[in-house]
């Protein structure tokens, strides 16, 4: 897990995802979202169907699931169907 550190006494830094990696944000019930980048201590996720960019802490952060990844790239290409987004 990305928000996880192994020990909680010693602070490392999260590593930093890929742009466009998709990841689910636990503080949103489980939203997946493309990371988008880092706004001060924040990161930003973007929903992959479109939509406004939220920022959440990297602690309530986990890479989505295989499952959450498939919904969420079956949502974009039906948005995309419907001419909502490119």
């Amino acid at each position: 897990m990305y928000g996880e550190n192994a020990s909680s006494k010693t602070k490392r830094p999260l590593p930093v995802p890929d742009p466009g990696t998709l990841l689910a944000d636990t503080s949103r019930g489980d939203r997946v979202g493309g990371f988008q980048g880092v706004a001060g201590p924040y990161w930003s996720l973007r929903p992959v169907g479109g939509g406004r960019e939220w920022e959440v802490e990297p602690r309530y952060v986990r890479p989505a699931l295989l499952m959450e990844q498939l919904r969420a790239r079956t949502a974009r290409l039906n948005a995309r169907s419907r001419g909502e987004v490119l």
